[in-house]
């Protein structure tokens, strides 16, 4: 999907947004492995490609805002206290579960949504609309949490407008995904899921505090 392109042109702060959102994309969509929560406790480098997302890894993030700074600082401390076997058990406990998942990572299941199908029908002409699709290989349905996050890296590193970025942004991706992060919240039993909730939870605002502030400059 991102064949081609020359990330070293985005400015730095979208190369840092693109990033964040690549890396929550990759702490949902499967559990991490030793390799990342070694990297992840002192800030990785690189976080690698997940079979099934287009993915690029995190080499900066956003500093300067204090929730965010202490989500970092929590979500480093949780990955040198706990091991993969265990983020494993707990990741197949909130969201896949033997019969149903404690929460689920679907955004139409979350926010309060009235109509989940009409949701993820335009979900899928937006992606459609910018030639998107989901792999044949790929089982889980576009509005995963994971996938949804890697919608909007795709619109940042592709410049798309901001316009753009920020009616994607409240329309499938900051209610779902705060409402998936309270539940976490309020559903792990381990600190790494609670500390990648309250990361992932903490970054979004920054978002949405940055798209109304575009908007009210227009």
């Amino acid at each position: 999907m991102d064949e081609g392109l020359n990330k070293a042109e985005l400015a730095e702060e979208d190369r840092a947004r693109a990033e964040c959102y690549a890396l929550i994309s990759r702490l949902f969509y499967t559990p991490s492995d030793l390799d990342l929560l070694k990297r992840l406790a002192g800030v990785p480098d690189v976080v690698e490609d997940t079979p099934g997302l287009q993915l690029e890894g995190v080499d900066e993030v956003k500093h300067g805002v204090p929730a965010f700074d202490s989500a970092l600082r929590d979500l480093q401390a949780a990955c040198r206290a706990t091991d993969a076997q265990a983020i494993a058990q707990e990741y197949n406990d909130l969201f896949i579960g033997a019969g149903k998942a404690l929460v689920t990572p679907y955004t139409s299941g979350q926010g309060g949504l009235q109509a989940p199908d009409r949701y993820l029908l335009a979900l899928r002409e937006h992606l459609l609309a910018w030639g998107l699709a989901r792999r044949d290989s790929v089982f889980e349905i576009e509005d995963h949490v994971a996938a949804v996050c890697d919608v909007m890296r795709w619109l940042i590193e592709r410049e798309r407008p901001l316009d753009e970025q920020q009616s994607f942004f409240n329309d499938f991706v900051y209610t779902g995904v705060g409402t998936f992060c309270n539940a976490i919240e309020a559903r792990a039993t381990t600190p790494f899921y609670r500390a990648v909730a309250a990361l992932a939870r903490a970054f979004l605002s920054i978002e949405r505090d940055a798209f109304e502030l575009h908007g009210g400059n227009k």
